[in-house]
């Protein structure tokens, strides 16, 4: 299988569709299933036994919350 190429991709969901993707995770990290979600036209495993993590960042007045998963392959 061919290496694919690097990516960093930001999408943005309205509440609904946040919402209805965190309950998909949430339903998988319960059951122990990987948990699979399109971003950007790529369809994208993550696997259950990935790491989870949250990240936040403040500069000056803008803030961010990330909810992380890491693995590799």
């Amino acid at each position: 299988m061919p290496k694919k190429a690097d990516r960093d991709v930001e999408k943005t969901y309205t509440v609904k569709q946040t919402v209805a993707k965190l309950r998909r995770l949430a339903d998988c990290l319960e059951t122990g299933k990987p948990f699979v979600i399109q971003v950007a036209g790529e369809r994208i495993g993550v696997p259950a036994t990935a790491v989870f993590n949250i990240e936040h960042e403040r500069e000056g007045e803008a803030q961010e919350l990330e909810f992380q998963f890491k693995w590799t392959h």
